[in-house]
Parts: structure tokens; C-alpha cells; sequence
């Protein structure tokens, strides 16, 4: 098939990449000169993976806006819809919410619903970005020509593994009004993969993708919650959850059920606060998705507690910045949100991130210090820690060394 692909970010190109490597024929397009280059040179965004050759071998290249519109069968439209950097996560919660900002969403919808108009071509317009319920309708919808099919159709991809996480999904949601878009979506995807199609409204489809978010979202803070419990009454979090996981139908599957540092990145974070704002809105009888964040929050306070009541006159310091392991990524990190809050207790540390500011000095270099495992990058895992220092590991991941006081937080 022709497939058109307009936003070739961090989400957008590696997607672009991973149709191409199908036998598509991919003609991109973004607004940014620098995100144009990119695709042009091949490069993948920072941090993202591909197989050996899939790049290469991709066809994928860069067209103007009326060329990617007029060859297109589908448009794909991956474009932000940002909220303002107090919303995502990385610092406390504060008193306001808001919406998703759908400007960037909006003119790229103009802009490819004039150019089809003028063309007289009528591609189905498949929208990926995140949005809460009803934007399609408001934002999208009346922009578009007549005959021109609309499908809201996000992705489940964590950056860094965006395309195997395209090429082989837990499943694929596809919202539309109409069946030119679900027969244009489903005959596109089944020459990508085996996965089930899963075909409802748009609306729903909006709410589906966030609901998703959230929910992972509400698994860490459950679980986290019970490592704080287990680490005051002496359990063992690691075998709690263990258990839990084996009730693989009736209530989890295992992923993302550890105790640990709270939820982050660049989605699900700023999804619950967005949802927060939406039930103020709707008037809900509870907030459960600002209680979410607060109990994030609340959970990082707890474990700046923990450092200054261990640090008895160490020096202390915080090992990561990213908000997952092996990634340079700090968008909506809970490391930095624990930062924050021990800069506003007056606590001085040393923050480091061996992927986000380079190699630094070597750990068992420094002098005895109260060492916080905030990121488990495999650089801490093996890291020797000086003698008499004591290391906070929330996430069970650092063995016992001679001379250091290792405390696997909720874990014996």
C-alpha cells in the first residue's frame, strides 16, 4: 500500500521505519527542517532499537505535504498534543490541570485536510497522537473534506522499543465512524502482523488508549504502595507481588507489577493528570487519577524520608535521571521528581545519570556516601560502591557488597 505519514518524531519515524520494512511504500512528512533531516540521513531518534538492516532496507523517504497526501491510501498522523512542563510529571502536582494542547494536532489536520480537498484525493486520516475523549469529533472531524474517512488509531509502544512494540502488539485499536476507514486499517495491518484488530467507536477508542496509560500507571502505585508496607512490617515485596502474578486471569499479569520508583515517562504521567482534569469536569464522585499522582507523589516524599534519615552525615547522592533503565529519556522521570522535592527540603546531593550526563566519575571512587538507586541502569546494578557507604535500592537490584550497607527497600 501508499502510506502517508506526517510527524516523523521519536514516535512517528521509527513507525515510518517499521511499515517500510512490510513492503509499503512510506512518504513522510513534518514541519521541522531538523526532524526532516533526520529522516533523510536514516538516523533513529535517540535511544530506539531497530534489526539489523531494517532501516536500510525500509523505503521510507521524505515528500512534500501534496505528494505524501496525494499517493496516500491511509495518513498517518503522529503529531504532540503537549501539556505545559508543570503537567508531566517531573516535578510536584500542582494545584491546576488542564487539557492536552491540540494546536500542533489541529493545523497538521488543516493542513492535510486542505491539501486532499484541493486534490480531490480522500485518504483515510489515522490519527496515532494522544487526545481525551471527544477531540476527534471537535478538533479533527469538521476540518475534514467530504468522503474523506476519519480513524482515531494510537499506538501501545514504549520509546526505545518502538518499533518491535509496533511489529508485534498486544493488539491493535482502531476507532472509526465508518467502514472505509476500519476496511482501509484492517486490510493495511494484516500485512504487518498476526495480532487481533480490536474495531469500536471513536470515542471510545480515545478513552481506550488512556484508560490503558493510567492503568499501568495505577498497577505501579499498588505496587509500590505494598512495598512500603512490606519494608514497615518486615514482608518481602518481591514475593508479595510474585504471588500476585501468578493470578494471571482473575487480577494481573506480571509486568509492571514491582515495587520501585513511581511511573514515568513521557505518557502516563501527564494521561492521569489530563484524566484528572476531565473529572473535575464531569463532576466524578471520586478522582481517582489525581489521587494516582499524588500518591506518586506521596510515595516519592516517602522515599526522600528514607534518604534523610539514613544519610547520618553522609554525603548523599542520587544515581538517575531517566525514567527507565538503559535510557537517556528524564521526560516525566520519578527520579527527578525526587530531586525536586529533596531541593526543596534543603538536602544537598549529587544527582548523576551515566546515560544522561556521560560516564562521570567511577562510584567506588567517591567517599562513603548515601547512595540512592533512583534509575537501575545495568551501570549501577554492577557497580562497586565505596566501604561504609549505605545504598537505598527500591528496585531489589544491587547484591551484597563487603563493607556496604545495602537496604533492598520492602525486601528483607
Amino acid at each position: 500500500m501508499n502510506i502517508g505519514f506526517v510527524g516523523l518524531g521519536k514516535l512517528g519515524l521509527p513507525v515510518a521505519y517499521a511499515m517500510g520494512s512490510r513492503g509499503h511504500r512510506v512518504l513522510g512528512w513534518d514541519e521541522s527542517a531538523e526532524a526532516r533531516a533526520e529522516a533523510e540521513a536514516r538516523r533513529l531518534p535517540p535511544g530506539e532499537h531497530a534489526p539489523e538492516g531494517l532501516v536500510q532496507g525500509s523505503d521510507v523517504s521524505v515528500a512534500p505535504l501534496e505528494e505524501v497526501v496525494r499517493e496516500a491510501e491511509i495518513v498517518f498522523l503522529a503529531v504532540q498534543t503537549p501539556h505545559e512542563p508543570a503537567l508531566d510529571g517531573a516535578t510536584r502536582l500542582p494545584d491546576h490541570r488542564s487539557d492536552f494542547d491540540y494546536s500542533y494536532l489541529a493545523a497538521a489536520a488543516r493542513s492535510i485536510a486542505a491539501t486532499a480537498g484541493a486534490q480531490g484525493v480522500s485518504p483515510t486520516l489515522a490519527v496515532i497522537s494522544t487526545v481525551l475523549p471527544g477531540t476527534m469529533e471537535r478538533e479533527v472531524a469538521p476540518l475534514l473534506p467530504d468522503g474523506m474517512a476519519l480513524a482515531y488509531n494510537p499506538f501501545f509502544t514504549a520509546m526505545g522499543t518502538t518499533i518491535a512494540d509496533f511489529l508485534a502488539p498486544e493488539f491493535v485499536l482502531i476507532g472509526v465512524a465508518d467502514e472505509v476507514g476500519d476496511a482501509d486499517l484492517a486490510r493495511f495491518y494484516r500485512t504487518v502482523h498476526d495480532r487481533p484488530l480490536f474495531t469500536t467507536d471513536v470515542r471510545t477508542a480515545e478513552l481506550t488508549k488512556l484508560a490503558y496509560n493510567t492503568f499501568i500507571g495505577q498497577k505501579i502505585v499498588f505496587a509500590n504502595t505494598m512495598m512500603e508496607i512490606a519494608h514497615k512490617v518486615g514482608g518481602n515485596v518481591d514475593d508479595l507481588t510474585g504471588a500476585l502474578a501468578l493470578a494471571s486471569e482473575r487480577i494481573v499479569s506480571p509486568r509492571y507489577l514491582r515495587g520501585g520508583m513511581g511511573d514515568g515517562g513521557p505518557c502516563h504521567p501527564r494521561d492521569n493528570i489530563a484524566l484528572s482534569w476531565l473529572s473535575e469536569r464531569l463532576d466524578l464522585s471520586h478522582d481517582i487519577f489525581g489521587d494516582i499522582m499524588e500518591a506518586r507523589e506521596h510515595q516519592a516524599e516517602w522515599l526522600a524520608d528514607l534518604i534523610a534519615e539514613r544519610a547520618d552525615g553522609r554525603p548523599v547522592v542520587v544515581l538517575g535521571k531517566a525514567f527507565k533503565p538503559e535510557s537517556h529519556l528524564t521526560a516525566g522521570s520519578p527520579a527527578t521528581l525526587l530531586a525536586a522535592i529533596l531541593e526543596e527540603r534543603g538536602i544537598a546531593f549529587d544527582h548523576h545519570d551515566a546515560h544522561v550526563d556521560g560516564a562521570g566519575p567511577p562510584i567506588d571512587e567517591r567517599p562513603p556516601s548515601l547512595f540512592f538507586v533512583a534509575t537501575g541502569h545495568r551501570e549501577y546494578q554492577e557497580a562497586s560502591f565505596p566501604p561504609g557507604s549505605v545504598v537505598l535500592d527500591p528496585w531489589g537490584c544491587i547484591a551484597d557488597q563487603a563493607g556496604v550497607e545495602v537496604v533492598r527497600i520492602g525486601r528483607p
